[in-house]
C-alpha cells in the first residue's frame, strides 16, 4: 500500500527514479524484497516532506540515501540478519564503485543486469519492467494480457527464484550481452507500447516520456550490438510509430485511427530514418525476426501517401511470415485487420471469432470485432462488442473513440 500511495503522489519524472533506487539497494544488500520495501518507505517520506521542504536538487540521490538508511534500519531491527547489518554498516558513500562494464548508461546497464538468462524470458521481462521500467503491476499485467494478481505472483516467484538459486546481481560483461538482449528488447518494446497507448485510466493517453526513453535506450543497444538485426528492427519499428504520435489524438482528446490521420503531420525525418533501417535489414539477406517484420509492416503503412494507397497484400504477406514466427492470438488479430481490407470484413470476422476464448478480456479484440460487425451492417451485435471493448478499455482517448463509434450505430 505504501508503494502505491507513495509512487502515485510523485510526478512521473520522480517515479522514473524508482527502478534506479531499487536496483542500487538490491546491489548493495543482495535482497530485492528489502530493496523494494526500503524504497517504498523513502518514497513515502518524499511524499510527506517534498511538498513542504521543496524538491531536493538531486531527487535520485536523496531517495537513494534515504532508502539506504531505511534498509539499514530494517536490518538493525531484525536480529536474525545481524551479519547483513554488519556488512551494511561498512558500506559508505566513498565505497569504490564496481566496474561499469560495456554498458555506460546507468538505466540500460541495470536493465541488462536484471535480464538474467537463468530466469525464463517472461519472468525476467516482467521483473525488469517492475523494477526499472516505471510500470505498475497492473500495467505489466495488461501488457501480458493476464490478471493483475497473476502477474504479481509471477514477479514474486521470479524474485524467489533469484534468492533460492543465488543468481548473482552482477553487471554483465561484453560476452553476456547477446544472451540477454532478447529480454532487454522485450522490456524496451513493452515500455514503448505503454507510452504509445497508455493502458491506465488515470494517465495521459500517450506518455511521450516513455516512448522517448525507450527509443533512446534502443539506440544505445544498437551501438552495443550494431549487427543484431532485431535491435535494428525494434529501433525502426519505434521510429515509424513515434513519427505518427502528434496525429494520433485529436484536439478534443479522441484517438484518431491510422486511416483517418493527417499524414502531413507525421514526422518525415523519423519516417525516413525508419525506412533506411528497414532497407538495411532487407539488404542483409537474412531471414527477418519478429521486430524486423513489424517494422516492415509499419514501413508499408508509412509509405502510402493516403490510406487508400496502402499495399494491403504486402501487409498480409508480412503478417503471414510473422504468424510463423509468433503464432500468438494477438498477431492473428492484427493480421485480421489487414485481411479485412484485402478480402473483406466477413472473411476477417471468421478469423477473429476463432480468437474469442483466448482474447475475451482484451479490449482490442472486441473493438476489432465491433468494427467488422459495423461494416457488415450488424448494428446490434456491433453495439454489444463496442460495449465490451469500452468496459475493458483504460486509455481515455481510445475510450472516447470507441464511445463515439458505438453511438453512431443505427438504432
Amino acid at each position: 500500500m505504501i508503494v502505491a500511495d507513495g509512487r502515485a503522489a510523485l510526478s512521473r519524472a520522480h517515479r522514473s527514479e524508482w527502478g534506479r533506487v531499487v536496483a542500487a539497494l538490491a546491489r548493495r544488500f543482495g535482497d530485492l524484497d528489502l530493496a523494494e520495501e526500503a524504497a517504498a518507505e523513502a518514497f513515502a517520506v518524499a511524499v510527506e516532506r517534498w511538498p513542504v521542504d521543496g524538491v531536493p536538487p538531486n531527487p535520485g540521490a536523496w531517495l537513494t540515501t534515504t532508502a539506504t538508511r531505511k534498509a539499514i534500519d530494517r536490518i538493525r531491527r531484525e536480529s536474525k540478519r545481524s551479519d547483513k547489518y554488519a556488512e551494511a554498516q561498512m558500506l559508505q558513500d566513498d565505497e569504490p564503485r564496481p566496474p561499469l562494464g560495456p554498458v555506460e548508461d546507468e538505466r540500460l546497464r541495470l536493465i541488462f543486469t536484471c535480464c538474467h538468462p537463468a530466469l525464463g524470458l517472461p519472468a525476467r521481462v516482467a521483473l525488469t519492467l517492475r523494477l526499472l521500467g516505471g510500470l505498475t503491476v497492473a500495467e505489466i499485467a495488461r501488457a501480458f494480457l493476464v490478471p493483475e494478481a497473476t502477474m504479481g505472483q509471477r514477479i514474486t516467484r521470479a524474485k524467489t527464484k533469484i534468492k533460492a538459486a543465488s543468481i548473482p546481481y552482477r553487471v554483465p560483461a561484453t560476452a553476456d550481452l547477446p544472451s540477454r538482449v532478447a529480454g532487454v528488447l522485450a522490456v524496451l518494446f513493452l515500455v514503448f507500447n505503454e507510452g504509445y497507448l497508455a493502458t491506465g485510466p488515470d494517465t495521459d493517453p500517450i506518455r511521450s516520456e516513455l516512448t522517448a526513453e525507450a527509443i533512446r535506450l534502443t539506440r544505445l543497444v544498437r551501438e552495443l550490438l550494431p549487427e543484431d538485426g532485431e535491435v535494428i528492427g525494434l529501433l525502426a519499428l519505434m521510429l515509424l510509430i513515434e513519427a505518427r504520435r502528434t496525429a494520433r489524438v485529436s484536439a478534443g482528446g479522441e484517438l484518431v485511427a491510422l486511416g483517418e490521420q493527417d499524414r502531413g503531420a507525421w514526422d518525415a525525418e523519423l519516417i525516413a530514418e525508419g525506412h533506411r533501417l528497414v532497407r538495411q535489414r532487407l539488404a542483409a539477406g537474412v531471414a527477418p525476426g519478429r521486430y524486423q517484420l513489424l517494422a516492415a509492416i509499419n514501413a508499408v503503412h508509412t509509405s502510402a501517401r493516403d490510406a487508400r494507397d496502402t499495399d494491403w497484400s504486402q501487409v498480409v504477406a508480412l503478417y503471414d511470415q510473422l504468424v510463423r514466427l509468433d503464432p500468438s492470438p494477438v498477431v492473428a488479430l492484427n493480421r485480421s485487420v489487414a485481411v479485412a481490407e484485402l478480402d473483406g470484413p466477413e472473411v476477417a470476422l471468421a478469423t477473429v471469432d476463432q480468437l474469442a476464448e483466448a482474447l475475451d478480456n482484451y479490449h482490442a479484440f472486441h473493438a476489432t470485432r465491433a468494427d467488422l460487425l459495423r461494416r457488415l451492417g450488424r448494428s446490434a451485435a456491433a453495439r454489444a462488442a463496442y460495449n465490451r471493448a469500452i468496459e475493458l478499455c483504460g486509455n481515455t482517448a481510445e475510450l472516447a473513440y470507441l464511445t463515439r463509434r458505438r453511438d453512431q450505430l443505427a438504432v
